[in-house]
């Protein structure tokens, strides 16, 4: 069986690490075009600029990653004779930075400014209409040639996205281990390898390590070594666990989950938190599992309860809905051991939030 591990050409991180965005840049090429969220563009006005290294030319983001959006950039890229493609800002400037180098054929360096999912790493764009309705999976030929992380820039962030960003990584080992039991295909249509399987552990134990004092950080606005570690694990340890470790049930959860309006206005990270405590209780793991992760949780602030992601008045027949979108084929719930069944998640579903209501009640009690 041929195993597959995909990683971005290179991983920078550090306090005031965009001061080697023209130094990145300049292994490339010499001259870029830089994709800046408007909400960040004040605050790297004066580290993105040209200098004797490489040339950098500025556009705004339009704020969403659509076609449209791709096909105006292109132009101006080709206009301005650019040989390298940066994006910088949130996950949908990142992807059409993304998306944009790989139409014109040009590396993409990538400068997240949120440690709130595990995309930056990725070769994946999500692509939505100009409205912002989700349309299509861009699936790319390679990672990013670079991506950057100035932990200056994200600790800046709302402390929740950070807290969310543990909460997407909190499945990776979970999911990871469903792909290895079951010989599931990652990302590229292949099994990953012991490499992939040993970075979602890492993950894993990174979080429960470093996760509390990490947030604490976040809250004085403090880059301390936790940090740093949280925000490598959210940002690459759970980039490569996915990828190239594989999804399963967790991820399935939450993509059933966006059906109910109620959870419109949770994160990502938010959800697939759900989706993780549901996964434990449908594939049976330990209690010792089970209590590690609800302690994590509780002890930062991820939801534990339907109620926490605004559906906790969710009928069966809500759920139930919930649990056939889970279990289409086209998703990831194949992934998990044994035959399930959408009654069965609806019932780890409803197992999770028992699980976390009794904790919230013994917790108010004490």
């Amino acid at each position: 069986m041929i195993s597959t591990t995909i990683f971005p050409g290179r991983y920078v991180q550090g306090s005031d690490a965009i001061s080697q965005l023209t130094t990145e840049i300049a292994r490339l090429g010499n001259f870029a075009f830089a994709i800046v969220d408007k909400g960040v563009m004040a605050l790297v006005r004066d580290t993105v600029k040209t200098d004797d290294k490489a040339k950098i030319a500025v556009e705004a983001f339009n704020g969403e990653c659509s076609d449209e959006e791709i096909e105006r950039i292109g132009k101006r890229v080709a206009a301005e004779g650019a040989n390298v493609i940066a994006g910088i800002g949130g996950g949908k400037a990142l992807d059409t930075a993304k998306a944009v180098a790989h139409a014109a054929g040009l590396p993409v360096v990538i400068v997240p400014t949120l440690a709130s999912t595990d995309a930056p790493c990725s070769a994946l764009s999500v692509i939505y209409t100009a409205e912002g309705a989700f349309k299509r999976y861009l699936v790319l030929p390679k990672n990013p040639d670079v991506v950057l992380v100035d932990t200056t820039l994200v600790v800046g962030a709302p402390v929740r996205l950070f807290v969310a960003g543990m909460g997407d990584a909190l499945s990776t080992w979970f999911e990871a281990e469903d792909c290895k039991q079951t010989g599931s295909a990652n990302m590229t249509g292949r099994v990953g390898s012991m490499t992939a399987y040993g970075l979602a552990r890492m993950c894993f134990d990174t979080l429960l390590a470093d996760g509390a004092a990490a947030k604490a950080a976040a809250s004085q606005k403090i880059v301390t070594p936790e940090f740093e570690r949280i925000v490598e694990a959210n940002t690459l340890l759970s980039g490569l666990g996915f990828e190239s470790g594989g999804l399963s049930g967790a991820h399935a959860i939450h993509n059933g989950l966006t059906a109910l309006e109620g959870t419109h206005g949770y994160w990502h990270g938010e959800k697939v938190a759900i989706g993780t405590q549901s996964l434990l209780m449908l594939t049976k793991r330990p209690r010792e599992i089970v209590n590690a992760v609800y302690g994590f949780c509780e002890a930062i602030g991820l939801p534990m309860t339907l109620a926490d992601i605004g559906i906790g008045d969710a009928t069966d027949e809500q759920l139930l809905e919930v649990a056939k979108l889970a279990c289409d084929p086209a998703d990831t719930m194949g992934n998990v051991p044994g035959s399930v069944t959408p009654k069965d998640v609806v019932a780890a579903i409803r197992a999770a939030d028992a699980e976390g209501r009794a904790r919230k009640a013994k917790q108010l009690a004490a």
